[in-house]
């Protein structure tokens, strides 16, 4: 009996942790990103987390939609407003761990995302790549091309990931010239 009401407890209280972390986010985040951060406070399974926030995204408390063929996440006025009511499910100690992973944890995720590089399979011989900068969740800079092999869209997946603080005013110069 005990476990049960333990695992609604730990239910209850992850839920009231996802409005948490989105209220102090405020804008939108990564499914993955959300999930990095409530794991390093909270320890969840993958599965679970994925469960309540498709019931939080059902119950119209958080927000899911898609921005630069990204799936994002953001807390709705109605989340916000269901966190004040529950904010008190929240332990102290939980809320103390939250506030300290993501002041650690947000500030590297929003870093880690300034520059991208990817490239997904067109056809068997051809490859879209794509690589950007983003600050502050705005993309500022995007490149996207098409490439004959998988050898070559990853030499300019890491030669953007290593080198994007000097390709990108290059290539600005080179787009500015008269």
């Amino acid at each position: 009996m005990s476990s049960n009401s333990d695992n609604t407890t730990t239910l209850a209280e992850n839920k009231v942790l996802i409005l948490y972390i989105l209220n102090l986010i405020n804008n939108d985040i990564k499914q993955d990103d959300l999930f990095k951060l409530i794991n390093s406070i909270n320890d969840i399974n993958y599965f679970i987390f994925k469960q309540i926030l498709t019931d939080l995204i059902d119950s119209k408390l958080v927000g899911s939609y898609t921005k630069e063929e990204e799936q994002v996440i953001k807390i709705t006025e109605e989340g916000k407003n269901a966190y004040s009511l529950t904010k008190d499910v929240l332990p102290g100690l939980v809320k103390l761990k939250a506030d300290y992973v993501f002041k650690k944890d947000f500030s590297s995720i929003e870093n880690e995302g300034s520059v991208i590089a990817e490239f997904m399979p067109k056809n068997e011989n051809s490859y879209t790549v794509k690589c950007k900068i983003i600050e502050n969740n705005e993309t500022i800079f995007e490149v996207k091309t098409f490439v004959g092999s998988r050898e070559r869209a990853k030499k300019i997946v890491d030669n953007w990931n290593k080198q994007a603080n000097s390709i990108y005013p290059e290539m600005l110069n080179l787009l500015l010239k008269d």
